[in-house]
């Protein structure tokens, strides 16, 4: 059996496809696995990481959104669509699964070309253009949302890392708030932007940190890797700050937490759903708004605060998250909420999808 994988670009669709990997060769050690991707996503560099085969084809960048603009990707996807098929034919792929970004599209239109087996993942609440398309021609469609819209979509979550996915907080906490030189039974907020960092948070977050160290909160803050942030002295008795460039292990920075303050991307929300780590969640104001969108349920079911980024303030921080990481009770309240919504297994629900898909076309 050969799957190929299209969800190249970022890591949001980069990620859970290398899970899916991860798990169908779990399952199977000999299933050969490929990777579409381009020469400018972050595939070129985690996919080989990983031990999987990539594979490159031309990039088409689709519009977000139906635009006049769209008219002329037909003429543009030519060529890669021919690159796409290729590789299914070399690799005699019995399913193509696709996670959206730039390959994904090529790879749908490849697969029902070649007569391959389709499955989709969508990550986002709010699809975008390739996954829509391809959907049309899927033999199984997943989301990581009760709320997509997709039609004939099968609630799962995203397919998470095994470190995340099978991650005991409470177990690690020790080991996780030594690795970062952080006391180990003060509340922890933990800080991040994503990968790159997000300057409204650092900003935010630099001026309060003082207020919430002397409520007894100590913070650990990846600042990310192109944020210089201004030398910061932890004063005697006071608990500390850790500023840092990036983390790397972010298995042990959930543990080492008690809640955190970040973007509200899809992968990021999975999993914290997942590990049940509470969030105070700041949408990224630009793009199509799907960022609240991936928030929303999980607020809703009391694992988490939402603010819109522009609302983000010391004094937000102060009147809202403080309280929080100050009251236990409610700390374990918002902990199991965000826990009951995760999803632990999506890895091994989507295997099960490759699989019917598989079975499907060879009994059609």
């Amino acid at each position: 059996m050969h799957v190929v994988l299209a969800g190249g670009g970022t890591a949001g669709h980069i990620e859970p496809a290398l899970a899916l990997a991860d798990a169908l060769r779990r399952q199977d050690p000999t299933v050969g696995i490929t990777a579409l991707g381009t020469e400018r996503g972050l595939e070129t560099r985690l996919v080989p990481e990983r031990g999987y085969e990539l594979a490159l084809i031309p990039a088409v960048p689709l519009p977000r959104k139906p635009t006049p603009e769209l008219i002329t990707v037909p003429g543009r996807l030519r060529g890669t669509i021919k690159a796409a098929e290729q590789i299914l034919e070399r690799t005699k792929a019995d399913c193509v699964v696709g996670f959206g970004g730039y390959v994904a599209l090529p790879g749908y239109l490849a697969a029902k070309r070649a007569g391959v087996p389709i499955v989709v993942h969508e990550a986002n609440a709010r699809p975008g253009l390739a996954n829509k398309i391809g959907s049309r021609y899927a033999s199984g469609v997943a989301v990581s949302t009760p709320d997509s819209k997709l039609r004939g979509s099968r609630y799962i979550g995203i397919p998470l890392r095994r470190t995340i996915a099978l991650l005991d907080r409470a177990r690690v906490r020790p080991e996780a708030r030594a690795a970062f030189n952080l006391d180990p039974n003060l509340p922890t907020l933990l800080v991040s932007g994503g990968s790159q960092g997000a300057r409204r948070l650092n900003e935010v977050v630099q001026q309060v940190a003082p207020v919430l160290q002397r409520a007894g909160i100590q913070i650990l803050h990846a600042v990310g890797p192109k944020n210089e942030m201004p030398y910061v002295e932890n004063m005697p008795g006071m608990p500390p700050y850790i500023p840092v460039p990036y983390v790397d292990r972010m298995d042990l920075a959930y543990a080492a937490a008690d809640m955190m303050l970040c973007r509200a991307g899809a992968m990021t929300v999975a999993e914290l759903s997942a590990v049940g780590l509470p969030a105070a969640y700041v949408p990224l104001p630009i793009g199509n708004g799907e960022q609240r969108l991936n928030a929303q349920p999980v607020v809703k079911a009391g694992g988490g605060l939402l603010v819109d980024d522009a609302e983000l303030t010391p004094e937000w921080v102060q009147g809202n998250v403080l309280p929080v990481l100050a009251d236990p009770h409610r700390l374990y309240e918002m902990s199991r909420a965000a826990s009951e919504f995760g999803r632990r297994d999506a890895d091994d629900l989507l295997v099960n999808m490759v699989y019917e898909a598989i079975a499907s076309r060879r009994n059609a």
